[in-house]
């Protein structure tokens, strides 16, 4: 639960009164919350929409008698972000402040643990000082539980992401999709992206955080649409359960692969990769089924992470996958990606080289940036899943594991495969 950053602001009790009305009312609680301590009398929550280029007013209105409301759908206003205050604030996760007339407006990022849920925006009477603008931050920080957890009940927030319409393929493949796209960690932050083709192409990512360990993964399903969401499913299913009871990462490969091979058709398979992060030692242990090479971003410059390459997952029943591994060190970035950023359209596309100029920027920001690119690069005429994963490393130099297993793949800064230059 956050804790407020201002003398007499209690969030218990803040959240204790979102959670005394409808998961649908959260920002109208939060209107009367700040209408009564700030005296605020206009109060917007934007959503950040999937594409990531837009916020939606998802819920608005004066301050008072019934507090702000959820909008009908026909009234919603999408907003696209680029070049905007919008954007400005998601990005720097700091609150804006602009004078009005009468007052002033006031723009606070509504996030937890790096993913940009949205924005809180209000008009206040007169000009804020420190503690009015931490109130603001410290109950719009509170407003990202309370949406976390309200979306569980109801799809207001879900309809809000949505500015186009969902294929039937595609709304399968989202719920496969983890519940955030990004995390911060202290050792790391990990973000993920996927740009839909027309006709979706079954990619996937997902990502868990346990004591001892992160888990990644990022799979790419053969053929289009419904037939590839299914098969997506059956092998993210697969993976889960697999994790959740408990097995090694070559074990979680092995069962992944029997359960493609056991329930789909023969010549269904999908490519991936596997990875655990021990947080203790900081060495990734990878498991490459027949997928593109990752790019590690290391002392400033950018090298393909040349894995040993194995069948996909489904192609060969009973198969073991060989553990490879690969020692971080502080400041370490690596970029995982399906085929879709390498397809003949987006061939113009130079992916490392474009890793070179976001070295500065946020994980989120990264794999938002190249999705942004590879749409650039097609004319936005994806023929398929576009899927980033990106990962950070902050721990300190990883300490030699007697229990590591597999292949060491890490490589020195100037190695890389015939053919392909340093950005």
């Amino acid at each position: 639960m956050p804790t407020s950053p201002v003398a007499g602001l209690d969030i218990g009790t803040l959240l204790a009164g979102f959670e005394g009305r409808a998961p649908t009312q959260a920002v109208a609680a939060a209107a009367e919350t700040l209408a009564q301590r700030l005296g605020a009398r206009e109060l917007t929550f934007l959503i950040a929409d999937f594409s990531g280029r837009a916020v939606v007013r998802l819920t608005t209105g004066p301050v008072g008698a019934g507090g702000a409301r959820a909008q009908a759908g026909a009234r919603a206003e999408t907003v696209p972000m680029a070049g905007t205050v919008y954007e400005r604030v998601l990005r720097s996760q700091e609150v804006d402040v602009q004078p009005l007339d009468d007052g002033a407006r006031v723009i606070a990022p509504v996030s937890d643990r790096g993913d940009a849920i949205g924005l809180l925006e209000l008009v206040l009477p007169g000009e804020p000082g420190p503690a009015s603008i931490a109130e603001v931050a410290a109950v719009a920080h509170a407003l990202a539980y309370v949406v976390i957890a309200a979306r569980r009940y109801t799809d207001v927030f879900e309809w809000g992401q949505r500015t186009t319409p969902f294929s039937l393929a595609a709304e399968i493949q989202r719920r496969l999709l983890p519940a955030s796209y990004t995390c911060e960690a202290g050792q790391f932050t990990l973000a993920g992206w996927l740009e839909p083709a027309a006709s979706v192409g079954g990619d996937t990512f997902d990502f868990t955080l346990n004591d001892d360990a992160l888990h990644v993964s990022i799979t790419d399903a053969v053929g289009h649409e419904v037939e590839a969401a299914l098969l997506a499913t059956l092998l993210v299913g697969a993976l889960r359960n697999a994790r959740r009871r408990g097995l090694s990462l070559p074990a979680q490969a092995r069962y992944a692969n029997d359960a493609l091979a056991d329930n789909a058709d023969v010549g269904r398979f999908v490519t991936g990769q596997l990875v655990r992060v021990d947080l203790a030692v900081g060495t990734a242990e990878i498991v490459n089924a027949g997928h593109p090479f990752p790019l590690l971003v290391r002392n400033g410059r950018v090298q393909d992470l040349a894995l040993e390459i194995e069948p996909p997952f489904g192609v060969v029943p009973g198969r073991s996958f060989q553990v490879q591994r690969l020692p971080l060190e502080p400041g370490d970035r690596i970029v995982f990606l399906t085929d879709g950023m390498q397809e003949r359209n987006a061939a113009v596309l130079d992916v490392a080289a474009a890793l070179r100029h976001t070295t500065d920027l946020h994980p989120r920001e990264v794999v938002q940036e190249l999705g942004a690119a590879v749409l650039r690069a097609t004319g936005g005429d994806l023929r398929d899943d576009a899927t980033l994963v990106c990962l950070d490393w902050y721990g300190g130099p990883p300490r030699r594991s007697d229990s590591a297993h597999g292949a060491d793949v890490a490589r020195a800064s100037s190695a890389r495969p015939a053919g392909r230059g340093d950005a």
